[in-house]
């Protein structure tokens, strides 16, 4: 059990606050198609999450400091440790989520993997990245199917859709993450197979193996959306399955620009009108779809 002198320090010193915000995600956070009861535990969540990542991403704190306040973390939400000062977005979020009666594992598998950030900067294969998307990413989804009561079935096609998008950031932010913080999620025997190495990250544009390692994985990517599609129909809630379709083509639009773009030598972002075309679209489609069954 985490004891008040592992959480014990100067308020708000247990958070790094790095000064991203939900209007810097590829996807829209609690966005006004869910409903209005449900967006201030949605921000809870969000706010959660923001806040272990900054603290897993910053460069200024040791592995070991990493590890000690994200687990601190995790205890508070767990009511396993005193409210010390400094966590109290973990204790937001284990109120938000004891009051829609959702389970704390949506954020302690968050934690789980942040912890894991600090330990392991290097991927072998597929399998592992998908393994750390399965902590990283997919609690995501479901922790917003079971805030709608939906069915856990529907776990298979979020955790497509949320490990998509993991993957396609870890693309979008591949040479930054070397850079700061020599985080790898590039594939690296894939990279060696090419005739490559991560020192290519370290360059001003892609070398030709990164570019061919950017599409193999972008293939993985096409692969996983064969389900992600499916999410929609799957979904209960006309709302969330709205919000969902926004999301699959804002996912399948950042394949398609990483595709075309080479992420070291210029940002692969979606624009203004990507949001806008994926939210008009997606919302119509998500309204069609809800409660149809994925097939």
């Amino acid at each position: 059990m985490t004891t008040t002198a592992d959480i014990a320090e100067p308020a708000a010193s247990a958070e790094t606050p790095s000064g991203k915000g939900a209007n810097d995600e590829n996807f829209p956070v609690g966005s006004f198609l869910l409903p209005k009861r449900l967006r201030p535990h949605v921000a809870k969540y969000y706010d959660f999450a923001r806040a272990i990542d900054d603290v897993a991403d910053n460069a200024d704190l040791a592995p070991e400091e990493k590890i000690r306040r994200l687990r601190a973390f995790d205890a508070v939400l767990q009511g396993d440790a005193p409210e010390g000062p400094g966590y109290e977005k973990a204790v937001a979020l284990r109120e938000s989520l004891a009051e829609v009666g959702v389970t704390t594992k949506h954020g302690s598998d968050l934690v789980a993997a942040f912890v894991l950030d600090a330990e392991k900067t290097r991927y072998a294969s597929w399998e592992e990245l998908l393994g750390y998307c399965e902590l990283s990413a997919n609690p995501v989804g479901r922790y917003l199917l079971d805030l709608h009561g939906e069915d856990k079935a529907g776990y298979r096609y979020s955790d497509a859709l949320c490990t998509v998008l993991q993957i396609v950031n870890h693309l979008q932010d591949c040479g930054d993450d070397r850079r700061d913080l020599d985080r790898v999620y590039v594939i690296e025997p894939w990279l060696q197979e090419k005739g490559g190495a991560v020192e290519d990250l370290d360059r001003p544009a892609s070398s030709a193996a990164l570019d061919a390692v950017k599409h193999r994985m972008l293939d993985g990517c096409d692969a996983l959306m064969i389900d992600a599609h499916k999410l929609p129909a799957a979904l209960k809630s006309k709302s969330l399955a709205m919000e969902s379709a926004v999301i699959i083509r804002l996912a399948a639009r950042l394949i398609a620009l990483l595709r075309r773009g080479d992420p070291l030598a210029s940002r692969v972002a979606l624009s203004k009108l990507d949001f806008a075309s994926a939210g008009v679209r997606g919302a119509v489609a998500g309204f069609l779809q809800a409660g149809k069954g994925a097939a």
